[in-house]
């Protein structure tokens, strides 16, 4: 977890910069992940770091109790919200992937849409998923697939922020990773497969623009980076690297996820 010091609204950079927007963006990840899942009505659902609740509000249309957990009270609001704009009931916890206040065997679904893969400690994560997920349930998790777009982007605004510690987010999203990580939690691998999201914007600098106001750790060093005299050069070196995806229309992207069905063994 990334702390957030100087705004009270936040208890992490997930709060800061418009995640909202992008969430938006990425409900089609959260619709296939849902979808995998095969959600009926009267089931247990858990979202695991649901953000601003993609997944969990998906789940509860189809009929399911539905609970979301994360750790970002802002997003949560934020999920709460929408919710009720929806009509939709779902419980919201601030809780940790890697320590969930919740139930063991409570759920016959868990749910995670690019949210456990960046849990500090991947076996802790995993042992909780096996915990809360009854013996005849399933769990369906998505994560950036290794090398894919994201965490491309993600290399190059590395080299302008703190560095960050933990094993890298896109290892849910390896096969051989994924598969060894679930089955020290008693969790055996039934299905795994590599989906796609295209997106758009008119041209590179709306690409990149977009992609650092909805990224909130990046956000959160702003003012450093202007005070040191790099955060025009953050700008300009994402938009070189965008601009690799333009063509006469705008730029358009391939997002790449491995999508991964787990059961207990």
């Amino acid at each position: 977890m990334t702390e957030r010091k100087d705004d009270p609204t936040a208890s992490t950079t997930w709060g800061l910069g418009d995640y909202p927007a992008m969430a938006r963006l990425l409900e089609p990840v959260a619709l296939a992940v849902v979808e995998r899942a095969e959600i009926v009505p009267g089931q247990d659902v858990l979202d695991i770091a649901c953000g601003d609740g993609n997944a969990a509000l998906l789940a509860a249309a189809r009929g399911a109790r539905v609970t979301g957990v994360d750790y970002e009270t802002v997003l949560l609001d934020r999920a709460a919200r929408r919710a009720e704009r929806e009509g939709r009931s779902v419980t919201w916890i601030e809780g940790d992937a890697e320590s969930l206040p919740v139930a063991p065997a409570s759920a016959d679904t868990v749910l995670s849409v690019l949210g456990i893969m960046y849990a500090q400690d991947p076996l802790a994560a995993a042992n909780e998923v096996a915990r809360v997920l009854r013996p005849d349930g399933r769990a369906v998790l998505a994560a950036w697939s290794p090398g894919s777009f994201m965490p491309s982007v993600g290399r190059v605004l590395g080299a302008y922020l703190p560095p960050v510690e933990g094993p890298a987010p896109s290892r849910w999203a390896d096969r051989a990773s994924v598969g060894d990580l679930l089955l020290q939690a008693g969790l055996e691998v039934v299905d795994f497969s590599v989906e796609k999201l295209e997106l758009s914007w008119p041209d590179a600098e709306a690409a990149a623009t977009f992609l650092i106001q909805t990224a909130g750790h990046v956000i959160g060093e702003r003012d450093r980076l202007v005070a040191e005299g790099r955060w025009d050069a953050l700008l300009t070196e994402l938009t070189r690297f965008v601009s690799g995806w333009a063509d006469g229309d705008g730029v358009r992207v391939t997002l790449e996820y491995g999508m991964v069905t787990a059961v207990h063994v």
